[in-house]
């Protein structure tokens, strides 16, 4: 019985791929160029953010919920300490979302669609019980900053083994990796979701895929120096909350119009 009444308020944060993953995925080499963009056929890219036909257009996740993990990465990345030199602002990206949505609607706790990994990062979460914000699915892999160190993990280990027992930090890398600035999410209710051999009969289910995918091994998620000092020259040197911004200043509301 106290097992059950344990389980019906878990919440679980499965590793962060590219660097290593919480099911059996091994660590990815260190990066020799930076991997593909992906982005799916229908898809029109409006000032980094894609965008679907008003006709094709849908909705993976809420306005609310959507507006709230952006900006909770933007405010993480905009205050990584020590402080970035190129840390690029994230927008979203519904491409990106779709693809979230495919994979949380499978209902696997583990990373995937494996042909899809290859180009994408990817961070899940898996929660039973009511909750307030959507935001209680996201912070656990920001608090993974008190396992890591700048720019090494220190206490956490990135090629920790499914249902390892030591800290993690992937996730906080992944959120906070300079160059991936296109992130978009899904989140459904999965019924009969068997993680780690256990049933949960009612479970929230998050899935966060990121573009250009980071955690390569050996590499830092960012450089360090005067904000915005290091920006890729497309930024043309505009500058917002310690972040690359983009030059031309799209809304990215546009998605819900």
């Amino acid at each position: 019985m106290k097992h059950q009444l344990f389980a019906l308020d878990l919440i679980l944060v499965c590793l962060s791929c590219g660097a290593s993953a919480l099911d059996t995925s091994v660590p990815a080499a260190p990066q020799s160029s930076p991997p593909a963009n992906f982005t799916g056929p229908g898809a029109e890219r409006i000032n980094g953010a894609t965008s679907l036909s008003k006709t094709r257009r849908r909705r993976y996740i809420s306005q609310n919920d959507m507006l709230a993990i952006l900006d909770y990465h933007n405010k993480v990345r905009g205050k990584v300490f020590p402080p970035a030199s190129n840390m690029e602002y994230m927008v979203w990206d519904e491409t990106l979302a779709k693809t979230a949505e495919d994979w949380a609607h499978a209902c696997l706790w583990e990373h995937g669609p494996s042909h899809l990994l290859r180009f994408l990062g990817q961070n899940l979460s898996v929660r039973t019980g009511r909750y307030r914000s959507i935001l209680q699915l996201v912070k656990p892999w920001y608090d993974e900053v008190k396992d890591y160190s700048f720019p090494y993990p220190r206490d956490c280990n990135p090629r920790c083994p499914l249902r390892c027992y030591g800290p993690m930090c992937t996730h906080y890398t992944q959120m906070v990796w300079a160059t991936s600035n296109k992130v978009g999410c899904a989140i459904h209710t999965c019924y009969n979701m068997n993680v780690w051999g256990s049933v949960w009969k009612r479970a929230t289910y998050l899935v966060c895929n990121y573009s250009p995918k980071g955690n390569w091994i050996g590499e830092a998620p960012y450089k360090v120096g005067v904000p915005c000092s290091a920006c890729p020259p497309s930024y043309g040197g505009s500058c917002s909350n310690n972040m690359c911004f983009p030059a031309l200043k799209t809304n990215y509301l546009h998605w819900f119009k």
